[in-house]
C-alpha cells in the first residue's frame, strides 16, 4: 500500500543527516525502497534493548520517546529516529518509541538499504561520509 509519493519521501529523507550528501536520484532511489504504514495510538514502534533494523520517518502523527519509563520527547511529521539500525550490525533501540496519536510513516529497513549500496557503492561512500561528518562534530561538541 503505497501512501507517499517516491518525491515526498526523497524529501523527508534528505532532512536526516545520514542522507544529505546524497543527489536527488540517489534519494529517490532509496524511497523506492520503503515500506508505507499506519498505526493506532498505542503501537510500539520500537522497544528499548530490542535489536533493530528499521529506519522510521514520520509523515503525520507524533509518537513519544522514553527511555527507562522517563518520557524523553515527542517526534512529529518530518522526524525520524532509528539511522544507526542501518549502519551497525545487532544494534540494541537505546530508548522506546510508541505512536502517541494515529502515526503515518515510513520505514527503510536495512536489508533494503545494504542491498542498495552494495549495487550503489558511490551511495555508501556517501553515507560513510555523512557519519564520518557526524561523528566529527559530535568530538567537537566533547571538547
Amino acid at each position: 500500500m503505497q501512501l507517499f509519493s517516491h518525491d515526498d519521501k526523497a524529501d523527508a529523507l534528505k532532512r536526516a543527516p545520514l542522507f544529505q550528501n546524497l543527489s536527488r536520484g540517489e534519494l529517490v532511489e532509496l524511497a523506492k525502497l520503503t515500506e508505507d504504514m499506519e498505526v493506532e495510538e498505542g503501537k510500539v514502534l520500537a522497544r528499548e534493548g530490542d535489536l533493530g533494523s528499521e529506519f522510521f520517518v514520520i509523515v503525520d502523527g507524533e509518537v513519544a520517546v522514553t527511555k527507562d519509563g522517563r518520557d524523553l520527547r515527542r517526534l512529529g511529521s518530518g522526524e525520524f529516529f532509528g539511522e544507526i539500525a542501518l549502519i551497525w550490525d545487532s544494534p540494541r533501540r537505546t530508548a522506546t518509541v510508541t505512536a502517541a496519536t494515529p502515526v503515518r510513516f515510513f520505514v527503510l529497513t536495512r536489508q533494503a538499504f545494504r542491498s542498495l549500496i552494495d549495487h550503489h557503492p558511490d551511495i555508501e561512500r556517501n553515507v560513510l561520509e555523512a557519519l564520518e561528518e557526524r561523528v566529527h562534530a559530535t568530538e567537537g561538541e566533547e571538547s
